[in-house]
């Protein structure tokens, strides 16, 4: 009989699904030690947020088969040592949307009627009325920054109290927003200005990260109010806090901050009643927490009986016969689709995918759906191979496949957005090496790596020169480089460069100051 470790107080109905099929154990929280002492034992863990599952607990769990999180985030859990070792992650993202998107909506009018301070007022024995009157947000417009699933439900319950609603998301499509009533932005240039309400709900990445920022607030209408139950850090608090001092911000609403271990340091605390402040209670209700132990507990209960989970984070839930034959060319069908979509700006509208050599003959079904996710995964979190095939069908993204004459084993991904196309191409070298062969219109011959900078420039002496020496001022260390020429024979080449480390904007703005250079992009894979 299988055993299922059970453990972080996830709900009791969570333990009760999996004991249709195993022996269910539910444990207090375990530090590393005590867990890996016991792991060995257990087909399956299920966990939230407190316990640590290590590379060494992995390691330990000689017959885990599957690790649940009953929540979202999966940061707690080493995905990369539990693929090592066969066994399947999985989640649960879409437990918690309408906590998140009904803690969004209670954030704002709680702002918007003053109802924490007049509340507090009245316990005080105050009577108080003049001095918490409110705004109505009846014809106001809110702006979305990012129109997934909690996104969507806010602007429909935006909607549905009588407001506007703008949305700006680079990844959304146009025709569809516009479909469901709200106007679509395509740069937040003209976004900020727009609004008098604006809250976000995009992941936290390297593109958003301080995203809402002193240039960014003085683009605002003066007397915006903000709300943030996404991700901390996509604001910058000390700015946020200036702002609202000066009157440029007349409200924030925050529930996520940039050090949730020590947010008692955060500027935002100075702000008394124009800013109200939750402790990241997006997802604690009593049905989200429910609805995340029953998801995972079901995916449990699927793969113990041979089925497959829903929501797979790590393991493709594809036939084996068909992933065996293209096996080695997913990560590279990954890598392309991830170079090609951090190079892309704007709504996808289609991806066209061109294989040569002999990938030409066969099934290539499995490719597809690794550069759905190469593509997705560049700027969202969450995206597995399950859901990777839904969210593009969702957003409208077309998958067009077509096949070459080539002899070379290669797969070309061409991503169309409405404004212009950026195409990436890769191939095998001795079966496990992975190379890009082309970027646009340049043939180029390197590994894609974790850290890349794509540097296009004038085709002129000194220019690899200055931008290393850039690069080295700011501590970062090349490790491999190609120059190539356009191949349309103007005077244009690329510095494909892998790094060690990470590439900043910081560092980006100095390389483009730089006489010569076009634009640079990191790529982190």
């Amino acid at each position: 009989m299988f055993k299922v470790l059970v453990t972080d107080k996830i709900n009791d109905l969570a333990v009760k699904i999996v004991a249709r099929v195993a022996q269910a154990d539910n444990l207090p929280t375990m530090d590393e030690d005590e867990l890996c002492k016991i792991i060995g034992e257990y087909d399956a863990l299920l966990v939230r947020s407190q316990t640590k599952v290590t590379e060494k607990v992995i390691e330990a769990g000689k017959k885990l088969k599957i690790i649940g999180r009953a929540g979202v985030g999966v940061d707690n859990i080493d995905v990369n040592a539990a693929t090592q070792k066969g066994i399947i992650v999985v989640n649960s993202p879409d437990g918690n949307t309408h906590a998140a998107a009904e803690h969004t909506i209670a954030m704002m009018m709680a702002m918007s009627r003053n109802i924490p301070a007049a509340d507090a007022s009245v316990k005080n024995g105050l009577w108080e009325r003049s001095k918490f009157t409110g705004v109505e947000v009846y014809n106001k417009t809110l702006g979305i920054i990012g129109l997934g699933k909690i996104g969507s439900h806010v602007a429909n319950v935006a909607m549905a109290l009588g407001m506007k609603v703008v949305v700006c998301d680079p990844y959304a499509n146009p025709e569809m927003v516009e479909k469901m009533g709200a106007k679509y932005i395509k740069h937040l240039d003209d976004f900020w200005g727009l609004c008098d309400y604006i809250t976000i709900h995009t992941p936290k990445t390297k593109e958003t990260t301080g995203l809402i920022n002193v240039n960014s607030l003085n683009r605002m209408k003066k007397g915006v109010r903000i709300i943030n139950c996404a991700r901390g850090g996509i604001i910058d608090e000390k700015a946020l806090c200036e702002a609202v001092k000066s009157g440029q911000v007349a409200q924030c609403a925050i529930d996520v901050y940039e050090d949730e271990k020590n947010v008692s340091n955060s500027p935002l605390l100075e702000l008394g009643k124009s800013a109200i402040l939750t402790p990241h209670l997006g997802a604690s209700t009593d049905e989200a927490q429910i609805n995340v132990a029953l998801d995972v507990a079901n995916q449990v209960v699927e793969v113990l009986s041979g089925g497959n989970a829903t929501s797979a984070i790590n393991i493709p839930a594809l036939k084996p016969h068909k992933l065996e034959a293209v096996k080695e060319y997913m990560d590279l069908a990954q890598n392309i689709a991830e170079i090609a979509s951090q190079m892309t700006a704007g709504a996808i509208k289609e991806i066209s995918v061109a294989v040569g050599g002999k990938l030409s003959s066969l099934d290539i079904s499995p490719l597809e759906i690794a550069i759905l996710k190469g593509v997705l995964s560049a700027n969202m979190v969450g995206i597995n191979y399950v859901n990777a095939p839904l969210i593009a069908k969702q957003r409208g993204i077309e998958v067009k496949t077509s096949k070459t004459n080539d002899s070379e084993n290669s797969i070309e991904v061409v991503i169309k957005t409405q404004d212009n196309s950026t195409v990436v191409k890769g191939s095998l070298i001795a079966k496990d090496i992975k190379h890009i062969v082309k970027i646009n219109n340049y043939k180029v011959s390197i590994e894609p790596k974790k850290h890349m900078l794509l540097v296009p420039h004038i085709n002129k002496p000194n220019m690899v020169a200055k931008v290393a020496s850039v690069l080295g001022a700011d501590d970062i260390n090349i490790s491999g480089m190609q120059v190539a020429q356009c191949s349309d024979n103007s005077n244009q080449s690329i510095m494909i460069i892998n790094t060690d480390s990470e590439v900043k904007n910081e560092t980006i703005e100095k390389i483009i100051l730089i006489d010569g250079v076009d634009k640079a992009k990191y790529i982190g894979l």
